[in-house]
């Protein structure tokens, strides 16, 4: 259980170093090429939810964002045992909430500085941080525990 919170831990305090050394060495709207065109540090900053949506609206976000802390907790503890998938699943989630969630309680706001161009469709991704690739992660990580749970349950009733 130590190793799991141990995850979610390290993913916060990597996103929070990231996040302060963009902070601390770029100016906002600077941009660093990485690999031309398709990546590079922009500094960014989001006032609302992904995309920028519902900016401005920093009590919902606490709000919500302390539910599904609990219920991340709460199902880690309750669902989670045996089940290393699952539960590594729910510290990338749990790393990913608080470290946006400690953007919005102290600088009202969430860095984010990735700045991805998609090669063949030519598609602009809109800019993120360390914390919200973790949360990507824990739900794809997420989705594929019910797709290995579920044939798992097959093999049993078969």
């Amino acid at each position: 259980m130590v190793l799991y919170y141990g995850l979610a831990i390290v993913l916060i305090l990597f996103d929070q170093l990231t996040k302060w050394l963009v902070v601390q060495n770029m100016n906002l709207g600077e941009r660093i090429p990485i690999a031309e065109p398709y990546l590079a540090l922009l500094s960014h900053r989001n006032k609302g939810a992904a995309w920028g949506m519902l900016e401005g609206q920093m009590w919902l976000f606490y709000i919500v964002t302390l539910l599904v802390v609990g219920g991340i907790i709460y199902f880690f503890h309750k669902e989670a045992k045996g089940s290393k998938l699952l539960s590594i699943s729910l510290m990338f989630l749990l790393g990913g909430a608080l470290g946006n969630f400690i953007d919005r309680v102290f600088r009202k706001e969430v860095v984010d500085f990735v700045d991805v161009l998609i090669p063949i469709i030519n598609y602009e991704f809109p800019i993120f941080n360390v914390a919200d690739a973790a949360l990507t992660v824990g739900v794809v990580l997420m989705i594929l525990h019910v797709f290995v749970d579920e044939k798992k349950n097959k093999k049993k009733v078969a």
